[in-house]
C-alpha cells in the first residue's frame, strides 16, 4: 500500500565572503604593497538518505534551510573562513524535485546517499590578486558571489507500518483521525471507507512511522465478500497489525459479540494468508466512551480472558482521543527495537 507523501522546502547556500582591500604597513617596509585576502566560500546546501527515517513530516513546519555564509577576507593575506555545508536528511526513498523547472534532481535510494541542492557562492577575491606591474596599489577587491538559491519538492511512495482492521464502523477512521492528519470520512452507517486512507503518526521530532485505515472486512471478506477482499493483501507488507474492535457492538439490534468478531477476521485472515496469523497483531478495544469507566475495563477484561489473548491490548476512546497516544508511542517503541534487533542481527552475520 503506497501514497505519496510531499514537502516543499526552501534552500539557502551561503554567499561567498568579499575580498579584502588591506595594505602591508610595517616599520622599515615603506613599500610593503597589498596583501587583502580573499573571502571564503559559502556552504553548500546538501541532501542525504537517512534509513532512519520513513516520513516527510517533518517538512510540513520547518521549510526554509540556509547554509552558512563565508567570512571576508582580511588583511596580511588572511583568507576568510569557508561557510558549513548544510545536511538535510530525508527518508530512502524521496524522489528531489526543482519546483521552478519540474527537473528531477536526483531521487535517494540507498541510505547514506548525498545529493547537492545548492552549491555555496565562491568567496571574492583580495586586492592582493590585482598587483601587476603598473599597478602596484591596488583599491580592488571582488565581492562573494552569491548562494543558489531553489524551491525543491520532496516526495517520498510510503508503505504502511501500521494496518488498522476490524469490522465496520470498528472506528478505525476516527483512530486515524485522532492519531494523524489525516481525514478520512467517519459517518454512523457501515463501510464509510470504500478505499485505504494513510496517515503519518508524528510521536516526536524525526520519529513518526505511517498508519494505513483498511476498509471493513466481513466474513467473506477472503472470497471477495464486501469492501476489504482487494486490501487484504496490503496488510502483508505492514510490520504490525492493529485490530480494532467495538466493544459493545450492535447491527440491526442484534449483538455480534466482539469475541466473535474478533475470531470471525481471524479466519478471513487465515484464509486468505496463515502467514497473517504470524505477523504482530495487538488488539484495541475501542469505544470505550460508550460505557462506564469500571463497566468498560471489566467488559475489556472480560473480552481478553474469552479470547486467551497473550499480545499487547489496549482500552480506547478514539472519538475522545482517550488513550490513543500511549498506543502510538508504544509502536514507536516497537518498531525501535525491531530496527535494534534487525542491526544486531546485520553485526552478527558480518554484513
Amino acid at each position: 500500500m503506497k501514497l505519496v507523501d510531499e514537502a516543499e522546502i526552501e534552500v539557502f547556500a551561503g554567499n561567498g565572503g568579499n575580498g579584502c582591500i588591506g595594505f602591508r604597513r610595517e616599520k622599515f617596509i615603506p613599500l610593503g604593497g597589498p596583501d587583502g585576502g580573499d573571502g571564503g566560500g559559502g556552504g553548500s546546501v546538501w541532501i542525504r538518505a537517512d534509513e532512519n527515517l520513513n516520513t516527510l513530516v517533518d517538512f510540513r513546519h520547518d521549510r526554509i534551510f540556509k547554509a552558512q555564509r563565508g567570512e571576508n577576507g582580511m588583511g596580511r593575506q588572511a583568507y576568510g573562513k569557508g561557510g558549513e555545508d548544510l545536511v538535510i536528511t530525508v527518508p530512502v526513498g524521496t524522489t528531489v524535485t526543482n519546483v521552478a523547472t519540474d527537473e528531477v534532481i536526483g531521487d535517494l535510494t540507498q541510505h547514506g546517499d548525498r545529493l547537492l541542492v545548492a552549491k555555496g557562492g565562491r568567496g571574492g577575491l583580495g586586492n592582493m590578486h590585482f598587483k601587476s606591474s603598473t599597478n602596484r596599489s591596488p583599491r580592488q577587491a571582488l565581492p562573494g558571489e552569491p548562494g543558489e538559491e531553489r524551491s525543491l519538492k520532496l516526495e517520498l511512495k510510503l508503505l504502511a507500518d501500521v494496518g488498522l482492521l476490524g469490522f465496520p464502523n470498528a472506528g478505525k477512521s476516527t483512530l486515524i483521525r485522532a492519531v494523524s492528519a489525516a481525514t478520512p470520512k467517519v459517518a454512523d452507517y457501515p463501510f464509510t471507507t470504500l478505499y485505504p486512507n494513510l496517515g503519518v503518526v508524528k510521536v516526536e521530532n524525526y520519529r513518526s512511522f505511517v498508519i494505513a485505515d483498511i476498509p471493513g472486512l466481513i466474513e467473506g471478506a477472503a472470497d471477495g465478500a464486501g469492501l476489504g477482499a482487494q486490501f487484504l493483501r496490503h496488510l502483508q507488507r505492514t510490520r504490525l497489525l492493529l485490530h480494532l474492535v467495538d466493544i459493545s457492538p450492535m447491527e440491526g439490534g442484534v449483538e455480534i459479540s466482539p469475541v466473535e468478531q474478533v475470531r470471525a477476521i481471524e479466519r478471513e485472515l487465515e484464509r486468505h494468508d496463515p502467514e497473517l496469523l504470524d505477523k504482530p497483531r495487538w488488539l484495541v478495544l475501542n469505544k470505550a466512551d460508550l460505557m462506564f469507566e469500571d463497566e468498560a475495563k471489566a467488559a475489556a477484561e472480560q473480552i481478553i480472558a474469552d479470547l486467551g489473548w497473550k499480545e499487547p491490548w489496549f482500552l480506547v476512546s478514539a472519538l475522545g482521543r482517550e488513550g490513543t497516544f500511549p498506543v502510538m508511542s508504544k509502536i514507536m517503541a516497537f518498531f525501535d527495537r525491531q530496527k535494534e534487533d534487525e542491526l544486531q542481527a546485520r553485526h552478527a552475520a558480518g554484513e
